[in-house]
This record gives C-alpha cells, sequence and structure tokens, in this order.
C-alpha cells in the first residue's frame, strides 16, 4: 500500500486555486475511485491515465485506486489534473521520489501514448501556484511559452510523461539534466491599428472618440448605415495607451482560460477589441454557461473596446446584463454552490441607427417607420443602461464637400494626445486606486476634487430640470476632466462642463 502527493490546480471561472491530488493503491478488487467533484472530462482521468502510464514503459498494477483532489468541496474541470493524477500514483508506486514532487504544480492533459498535451488556462494557474507560493511549475510544451510569463516560478516543459519520470528522478539524485530553453516572453498583438485617418469626415465624432479614448468612456454613436460607425469604433484601440503589466497579465489570463491566445502564445499588451452579433445569447456576451462558468464577451474585452453593432437588435437580457459590469468592472455569475466573479473592466462602444430602417437621417429618403416602430426600436436600450454612457454623438451622412477634403488626422497623431491626457490623470490620481478619469467615484470628483460653483452651473441647472440623474451629473464631471486634461489645463473650466452636458444630452444622439 503506497500514498502519493503532488500539486494541480483548479479554475474557477479565471482565478485559480492550488489543489493537493492524493493517489492511494490498496489490495482488493481493481477499481478506481476519483473524488473531489470532477466534471465529465476529469472523471475520464483514470482511463488516460492508465493508458499512457502503459505506453511509457510504467504500467500501473490492477488493484484498487483511490485518487482524491482536495479541497474535494471545489468543483474540477477539465482534463488538466491528468498529469498530477499520474504522477501521484507513480509516486504511490516507487517510481518517482515523493520528495520531490510534493511541493511541484504539474498542469496538462496525458494521452494514450503517453504524450502531455497543451490545456486551456495555463497562465492564471500558474499565477495562481506563484501566489502560494509554489516555486516549481512542470507544464506541456505547447503552454510553456505563456506559463514563462509568470516571474518567480522555475517551468520545465515536457512533451512526454517520460520526460516527467526522468526529470524527477534527476532532480532526487541532485543530478542536473539540460532543459529545453524557453522562449523570451513576448507581446502578442503587435500588428499596426486601422488608421483614423482613413475615416472621411465626421469631426464631431472623431473628436468625441479622442475624449473617449482620453478618459475611457462609454460612447453611443447614433447615425445611418455607412456614416462610419463601425470604422469609427475599430479605430479606438488604436488610440489607447499599451497595457501596463498587471493589465497584460489579466487580458492575457481571460484569452488563456478561453484558447485564444495566438500561436506565439505572447502578453497581450495591447486593448483588444471584441464586436459580438447581435444573436449572441446572455451567456456568451456576460459570461456562464450550464456546468464550467466560461468569460464572455465582456471578460475578453477587459481593458478593451466591446463594441455592440445594431445594438437595439441585441436581446433586452443581454443589454440589461451589462449594467453592472459597467458600473463594477466585473460580472458576478451566481450557481446554487458557487459564485464566480469575472474581470470585465471594458470600454463600451454602442452604434444604432436612427431608426429601424436607417434612413430617417438620409436626404431624399422617405422614413416610414411610424413613432411607435421608432420607440420600440430603442426601447431596448433601457434609461439605466444609457444613463452608464457618458458620450453620445449623431454620426451624420458623408458629403461629397468631406469626401473631396482633406485627410483627418492619424491614428499616431490622437494617440500621442491621448497618451498626454493618460499621464495627467495618473499623476493626478496617484495614490488613489484609480488610473483614468472613468474610473474615479463622483463623491471623489464632487469633495475632493471641489470644482467651483460656477464650473458646474450647467449641470446643476440641468439637474434641476431633471435633465440628469445623480450618476448623469458625476459622469458629465469625469468628461469634463477628461476634456481639460486634453486641453493641458489643471482644472476644468464652465466651458468643458458646458460641452461634456452637451455631449451626454446631444439631441442628435438621444435615443
Amino acid at each position: 500500500m503506497g500514498l502519493g502527493r503532488t500539486l494541480s490546480v483548479a479554475l474557477t471561472g479565471v482565478e485559480g486555486h492550488v489543489v493537493l491530488a492524493e493517489a492511494q493503491g490498496s489490495s482488493g478488487l481493481p477499481a478506481f475511485t476519483l473524488s473531489g467533484l470532477p466534471d465529465t472530462a476529469c472523471a475520464q482521468a483514470p482511463d488516460r491515465v492508465r493508458a499512457a502510464s502503459a505506453s511509457a514503459g510504467l504500467a500501473l498494477p490492477q488493484q484498487r485506486w483511490t485518487v482524491n483532489l482536495s479541497p474535494a468541496s471545489l468543483p474540477k474541470a477539465g482534463s488538466g489534473f491528468d498529469l498530477a493524477i499520474a504522477v501521484a500514483m507513480l509516486v504511490a508506486e516507487g517510481h518517482v521520489p515523493p520528495e520531490v514532487v510534493r511541493s511541484v504544480v504539474h498542469l496538462g492533459e496525458l494521452g494514450l501514448d503517453g504524450s502531455v498535451r497543451g490545456v486551456p488556462g495555463v497562465l492564471p494557474m500558474v499565477m495562481a501556484a506563484a501566489a502560494a507560493g509554489v516555486t516549481r511549475a512542470v507544464v506541456p510544451c505547447a503552454n510553456a511559452r505563456e506559463a514563462a510569463l509568470v516571474s518567480g516560478v522555475d517551468v520545465l516543459p515536457v512533451a512526454r510523461l517520460t520526460d516527467v519520470v526522468e526529470a524527477h528522478r534527476a532532480a532526487a539524485a541532485g543530478v542536473s539534466v539540460p532543459q529545453p530553453a524557453l522562449p523570451p516572453p513576448t507581446c502578442a498583438g503587435t500588428d499596426d491599428p486601422p488608421d483614423l485617418a482613413d475615416v472621411v469626415g465626421q469631426e464631431e465624432a472623431r473628436h468625441a472618440l479622442e475624449i473617449a479614448a482620453a478618459g475611457r468612456h462609454h460612447m453611443l454613436l447614433v447615425g445611418p448605415p455607412g456614416a462610419g460607425k463601425t470604422m469609427l469604433a475599430e479605430r479606438l484601440p488604436g488610440l489607447l495607451p499599451r497595457l501596463a503589466e498587471d493589465e497584460a497579465l489579466e487580458v492575457t489570463s481571460v484569452h488563456s482560460v478561453l484558447g485564444a491566445l495566438p500561436d506565439s502564445a505572447g502578453l497581450v499588451d495591447r486593448a483588444p477589441f471584441v464586436a459580438p452579433h447581435h444573436n449572441a445569447s446572455l451567456a456568451a456576451v456576460i459570461g456562464g454557461g450550464s456546468g464550467r462558468v466560461r468569460p464572455g464577451a465582456v471578460s475578453r474585452a477587459h481593458h478593451g473596446v466591446l463594441f455592440l453593432d445594431e445594438t437595439p437588435e441585441f436581446r433586452r437580457d443581454v443589454l440589461d446584463g451589462l449594467r453592472q459590469p459597467l458600473e463594477a468592472g466585473r460580472v458576478v455569475i451566481a450557481r446554487a454552490d458557487r459564485h464566480v466573479s469575472l474581470p470585465a473592466r471594458f470600454q463600451l462602444v454602442a452604434a444604432a441607427n436612427p431608426c429601424p430602417c436607417g434612413r430617417a437621417f438620409g436626404k431624399g429618403v422617405d422614413c416610414r417607420c411610424s413613432p411607435r416602430a421608432v420607440r420600440a426600436y430603442f426601447g431596448k436600450l433601457s434609461g439605466p443602461l444609457l444613463d452608464r454612457i457618458d458620450v453620445r454623438v449623431g454620426v451624420l451622412p458623408v458629403t461629397r464637400t468631406a469626401l473631396a477634403g482633406s485627410r483627418g488626422e492619424s491614428t499616431e497623431t490622437v494617440a500621442v494626445r491621448v497618451a498626454a491626457a493618460r499621464t495627467r490623470q495618473r499623476h493626478r490620481l496617484r495614490g488613489t486606486p484609480w488610473r483614468v478619469n472613468a474610473e474615479v467615484p463622483g463623491r471623489y470628483l464632487r469633495e475632493e476634487l471641489r470644482p467651483a460653483r460656477k464650473v458646474t452651473r450647467p449641470l446643476d441647472s440641468a439637474m434641476d430640470a431633471g435633465l440628469l440623474t445623480l450618476r448623469g451629473y458625476d459622469r458629465c464631471l469625469r468628461v469634463a476632466w477628461t476634456l481639460a486634461d486634453l486641453a493641458g489645463r489643471p482644472a476644468p473650466d464652465v466651458s468643458h462642463t458646458a460641452q461634456a452636458l452637451t455631449l451626454r444630452t446631444s439631441a442628435g444622439a438621444a435615443a
């Protein structure tokens, strides 16, 4: 009778939890019991482990095996526990020294031929191991690049189960075994973004896009088809600064869990751009799913841009589901046995036509939509959702004069001003948990920064007239600070608050 132990990691959303894999062999009828709330893929590990061990020349005896993944109350999902289960069983049989693997994390799926295959989510798993004090991790070669992004952990990439056994035997004997060189950490998504200069005309919308980029404000574009709403939205990520290291790790972790990392598996340091189709389900956009909870589009857009084209065509429950992440920067998926928190600090860009047919702004074209149809079209954009959108712009059709005019500023030129405004925000907000104006709570804006009464007079009048809620008041203040940052001013003046109010209540963009 032997007992083997080693470590692995379970994922809950994108958060990792170190798991102790225990294996014990005892006399009795041949059986294999796996406990610890495994899902279907994890529960099939015994068959893969037996076949892989036999192929590696390390056949396990036909006896009663009991494997526990502790804590047993934590659900275990996926095939990434195969390698840890196999190593624990090999320790129990004396094939691997127990003292070597007790504090080593093993991640990977086993093939029937003894190969170690890649699994999604290795980056957040290794990050969780490092946070728990683990200094060694054995991962598949396919996941070596992303695992190497975590500092403080010695990563051993392996291709076969025999490689794992040989490496641990050599470590126990004090023999240095040459390890495959890990590729240096790289950055994914280095392609040049689309150029803002390609957008013809639309000076007002371009300026609003710059404001949204500088303060990370949510934005609504209303205009007829072909006016350039999609082009503007696609160029927003190019205006945003590159992600800080901690932000890039968060974004890359989400992509890792979804198995969406590029072939280079480098650090995603550019703001992602996610544009789900309007028939996407609630689980696809917000996150969820039966059994294992998976991040949705709002999490894939974390620290980036979520673009909803034809926003009124989305389901009402999907749009209302955006309200929590827009306010809190996270999504909490509730299940009967657990709550899963997913990161979702994205920048929303919503686009809509002025009416169901889209011809309301067209010249010489009749719009035959009834007032009732128009109300029903925009009725999906609820008041609480619109109240969370800071910048609303009407995008008019492009004229022949604009087409014959000179090209607008390039993405590179505008990005310089956006970066300068972001630098001013970071300097002003140093010592606080916030980095951009859109994150600053209203109370801090009203009490700590204390704008003068004459500066807030346009907002006070609009609030007295019922045109602004308190949330809208605070969001106008945020936009006013962004306008001041773009202008290089130490604080907003009355012109900035008036412009912020116009951007929020513009009749051309009112839904």
